[in-house]
Formats: structure tokens, C-alpha cells, sequence
């Protein structure tokens, strides 16, 4: 009877701790992924490229992230291009590790504007809620939620992984905003708090 019950346990057991939040899991590394690059530019308005913000601002986020006690990984540190399926590979090397993308957004319609972080699956929810609150706690903009998407990086990538969007560079307030050094870093420490608290969830 009692090795019954054991084999009945053991798989319920399994499905339970494979079924455990995302919080829970312990990582140390965030593999930060600064959008576009290179030939690739991203949104633009004007002079404006999103490549040259999302740099700047993972770069910020770095800085933050190592004053906390994390280990960083940067899939890009300059202005080239790298393939989406090489941001994935960059991060599977580490197993202990979250991915951050951001990104700048834009649209057509210039009155368009906000902050928005996007995840793709249920492990990574938790982490986009949570950096998000970060953001919208920094910067005064509208917000525009946390929503599930299937963008390549946070699809393929196994580890809890999101994408942030900065603001939009196609609307005139947020794009004099991001153009200023303060908006940038007041992003950085609001992605970096928000880890944090994933973090301490756990």
C-alpha cells in the first residue's frame, strides 16, 4: 500500500514544483537586450532612432542592476545589428538568468502615447507585472497595461522574459521626454526596482 501511495505521489508531487511560479525560481543574471541596431533603427522620427534610446537606457538599467548585486549580461554594448535568433541564444547560456528587452514604440498616429510591457507566457507575467509598476512609478505617462504578445525574443526565450516599451517616438511630448537624459534613467531605476521586488517575491 505504501508503495502505492509513493507512486501515485511522486508524479502530483513533480506536476506541483513544475507548475510553481516563475517568482520562485531563483536567478541572479538579467540578460538585457537593448532593441534593433546597426542598419536596423527601429521607430524614428526626425534624428530620433529607437536603437539609440533603447541602448542608452539598457545601459542605464546595467549600471543599476550591478549596484543591486545582479550579474548583467548586455546582448549588444554598440551600435550594430544583431539577428533575433542570436538574442535568444544569448540568453539559453545562462540558467539562472531573466531576459529584459526594451524597446521604444511608435505608430502612425501621432497622438498615440504610453508605457506598455509585454510577456509571453504565465512564468513571465508576474516579472512584466512587476517591472511595469516600476516604470509608472518613475515617469508620468499614460498607462497602457501589461498584455501578452508573441514577439520572437519573448517566445522563444525559456527563462521569464519581457519586453518593456519606452514610450512612443512618434508622439512630440514623449519623444522631447526620452531625448532627455532624466527620462532615461528614471526608466533604468524603475525596470531595476521592479526585478528587484520579482525577485523578493520569491
Amino acid at each position: 500500500m505504501r508503495k502505492l501511495f509513493r507512486s501515485l505521489l511522486l508524479p502530483v508531487l513533480a506536476l506541483c514544483l513544475a507548475s510553481l511560479p516563475a517568482q520562485a525560481r531563483a536567478f541572479r543574471t538579467v540578460v538585457i537586450d537593448p532593441g534593433h541596431g546597426g542598419h536596423d533603427k527601429g521607430g524614428q522620427w526626425g534624428m530620433v532612432y529607437e536603437k539609440h534610446l533603447a541602448l542608452d537606457t539598457a545601459t542605464r538599467l546595467e549600471n543599476e542592476l550591478k549596484k543591486r548585486g545582479f550579474r548583467t549580461v548586455m546582448t549588444r554594448r554598440s551600435d550594430y545589428f544583431i539577428s533575433l535568433p542570436e538574442r535568444v541564444r544569448i540568453a539559453s547560456r545562462y540558467s539562472d538568468a531573466i531576459f529584459v528587452a526594451i524597446h521604444y514604440n511608435y505608430t502612425w498616429k501621432q497622438d498615440v502615447s504610453g508605457l506598455e510591457t509585454y510577456f509571453c507566457s504565465p512564468q513571465s507575467q508576474p516579472l512584466a507585472s512587476y517591472v511595469h509598476s516600476g516604470i509608472m512609478g518613475k515617469v508620468r505617462a499614460l498607462n497602457r497595461g501589461v498584455k501578452f504578445a508573441r514577439f520572437y525574443v519573448i517566445r522563444n526565450t525559456t527563462c521569464p522574459s519581457i519586453l518593456v516599451e519606452c514610450g512612443f517616438v512618434s508622439n512630440d511630448g514623449e519623444r522631447s521626454r526620452m531625448k532627455s537624459a532624466w527620462y532615461r534613467q528614471s526608466l533604468a531605476e524603475g525596470i531595476a526596482e521592479g526585478i528587484v521586488r520579482f525577485r523578493k517575491a520569491g
